[in-house]
């Protein structure tokens, strides 16, 4: 499931009835039983890992966590969801990458994989990563001519890929570019010319395996070689081919681990697109590290429903998406006339948190129940976020965390620790990291520099590129643009190559601005840019015009205003710019308006690919 040009579906959720009466029922509480010895931690977990490889906690967790569920996976829409065991995992992991050495002679070289989330793009990473050659994810909605350039780019000798994409394959297949296998996922297909089923070999594997195969078990993994490539999908620029090794992820888990818990009991909701090194790390390699179990998401529209039947503990998400579960939640609370009510309880239950009495999950039990009752851990990262939503989050008792990063730094960089939230902030570098801001202004703001065992290797076959964002110390110029306060903790303010500069000199950064405007009920999403001025204008002024381009929520609009008109939503939109421009600085104010038709084109984590709206303009 891609993230790309994807309508947020309209999330269901039950109405909220919420027991007026649980506010007299709080002082039957035994709160001596309740009550917590208060513990306040300031430093990272002691138990931290220290893994060098994947296949280093590949192994062990297929041995300790060997009966418990590893991924739960639907079939078929109106089937629950199939559980597949740690057992069953390791020994399709195993018979794969020997099929793969041992039948199609894959050793050591590059594999594309490409599909929607599934059972056969999870084994076939973790083959990859154990010691077959260089996985190469890919994004499954890229048009066919970038998909060729990928593939002749990477020198791919095969591609994994879905049923969903396979007329598209054949279309590659016809261009003859040098690929030895086509691999068919979910297809039980034996060996024909250059084209085998994914299933196939999983089964043959096993086979020889078991008849006494030990190829898998001789494969010696340098932590240090290349054997990741991402292509990224940047918003600002064409793709770079970002080449990561194997301590690279390791080291992603080892930085979770120092952070946050993670338990064998816990279960993520996997709904992001796997090519994203975001989501293959943190939502699949963390969770295997860890013992945890992987729920995966039918897709947008079945996100409430698959969440209520897998029961999660956690979810690993981007602020589009929560911010629309937040919304949906609110809004019924608002309409069963119970918003007073959650109020007063969110009081109450934080004010006994504080003294070490936590009841949130039991006061709040309806809106958990929505969320499948489990849910204890919501991590939002790629984009800036309302911090209202992550205020909320932890006052009805979910932890709210955020992360940073990027492909480069495979990709945490950052994170909140879950024993010092910060709700705004992106998080403290990780242990292992060095974070500094370079050449900072008056405010402390300016490019973040990142030095990190999860750092890539470099660009591929672009060494004037890495070159240019790695300096000579090993920081890596990441085009953030923040500050890092006194107790550690970064606050992003905007991207580099997104800012705008004024004729004064003047830096205004777009997002700033377009996070004010996405909390108006009347505005979906805006896109914030400087326009040069008409060259037919009369006036001298030379200076950039503060453009917002903004896609309306016309259902809200119709709702509170009961107009659908062109002209009246413009009209409607203005009035609230203008609205917001009395608390901007004056530099910053937005001069013209313009209305999106359509949706913004996006990164599969959901970040306007500005670069392009500005050029099809």
């Amino acid at each position: 499931m891609g993230l790309r040009d994807i309508k947020i579906p309209n999330f269901k959720f039950k109405k909220m009835k919420l027991d007026e009466n649980i506010l007299h029922e709080l002082a039957n509480i035994d709160y001596e039983k309740e009550a917590k010895k208060i513990k306040h931690r300031n430093k990272p977990y002691e138990d931290m890992t220290h893994y060098e490889t994947v296949r280093e906690f590949f192994l062990r967790s297929i041995d300790m966590y060997s009966d418990r569920p590893c991924i739960l996976e639907k079939k078929e829409h109106k089937e629950p969801y199939t559980t597949i065991s740690y057992k069953e995992f390791g020994e399709d992991v195993i018979g794969l990458t020997t099929a793969m050495i041992d039948l199609l002679n894959l050793k050591d070289k590059r594999v594309i994989i490409i599909g929607e989330t599934q059972y056969g793009w999870y084994i076939s990473y973790m083959a990859m990563l154990c010691g077959v050659g260089i996985a190469i994810p890919t994004d499954k909605e890229l048009p066919l001519n970038e998909l060729e350039n990928i593939i002749t780019r990477s020198k791919a000798s095969a591609i994994i890929y879905s049923p969903k994409k396979e007329e598209e394959i054949n279309k590659i297949k016809e261009k003859n570019l040098n690929v030895e296998y086509y691999i068919k996922m979910k297809s039980n297909d034996k060996i024909e010319g250059k084209d085998v089923g994914l299933n196939y070999l999983v089964e043959v594997g096993r086979k020889l395996v078991e008849n006494g195969n030990k190829k898998f078990y001789d494969i010696k993994i340098n932590p240090d070689e290349f054997k990741i490539l991402f292509f990224t999908s940047g918003t600002t620029s064409n793709s770079k081919g970002v080449m990561l090794n194997n301590r690279n992820l390791a080291e992603n888990i080892n930085a979770v681990s120092a952070y946050v818990k993670i338990y064998p009991t816990d279960r993520l909701f996997s709904v992001l697109p796997l090519h994203h090194c975001y989501e293959s790390t943190i939502g699949f390699l963390l969770p295997i590290a860890t013992g945890a179990s992987i729920a995966i998401c039918e897709g947008l529209k079945y996100i409430v429903p698959n969440i209520q039947e897998s029961k999660p503990t956690g979810i690993l998400t981007v602020p589009l998406l929560v911010e629309s579960l937040y919304k949906k939640i609110n809004e019924k609370i608002v309409k069963s006339k119970k918003d007073k009510l959650i109020k007063a309880m969110i009081s109450l239950t934080n004010t006994l948190d504080k003294v070490g009495i936590d009841i949130k999950r039991k006061v709040f039990k309806e809106i958990y129940d929505n969320l499948g009752g489990n849910l204890r851990i919501i991590v939002s990262a790629a984009a800036p976020i309302d911090s209202k939503v992550g205020i909320w989050l932890q006052d009805i008792g979910i932890s709210f965390l955020q992360g940073y990063g990027l492909t480069e730094t495979a990709p945490i960089a950052a994170l909140t620790p879950e024993y010092k939230p910060c709700v705004g902030s992106t998080g403290k570098a990780i242990v292992q990291a060095d974070i500094k801001v370079k050449n900072p202004n008056e405010n402390g703001e300016g490019e973040l520099l990142i030095k990190s065992p999860t750092l890539m290797i470099g660009y591929y076959e672009d060494e004037e590129e890495t070159k240019k964002v790695i300096d000579k110390d090993g920081y890596f110029n990441s085009g953030d643009i923040g500050y890092i306060d006194e107790d550690g903790y970064i606050y992003i303010t905007g991207r580099s190559k997104n800012v705008i500069v004024t004729q004064n000199g003047k830096n205004i950064y777009p997002e700033e601005i377009e996070m004010i405007l996405d909390k108006l009920d009347e505005i979906k999403e805006s896109m914030i840019y400087g326009q040069k001025p008409d060259s037919k204008s009369k006036k001298e002024e030379k200076e950039l015009i503060i453009t917002a381009r903004v896609i309306p929520d016309y259902e809200k609009i119709k709702e509170i205003y009961g107009v659908t008109g062109d002209k009246e939503v413009y009209d409607i939109i203005w009035k609230k710019i203008k609205e917001v421009n009395k608390k901007l600085t004056s530099y910053k104010a937005i001069k013209e308006l313009e209305i999106k038709d359509g949706e913004f084109e996006k990164t599969s984590t959901m970040k306007i690919k500005r670069y392009k709206e500005l050029n099809d303009k």
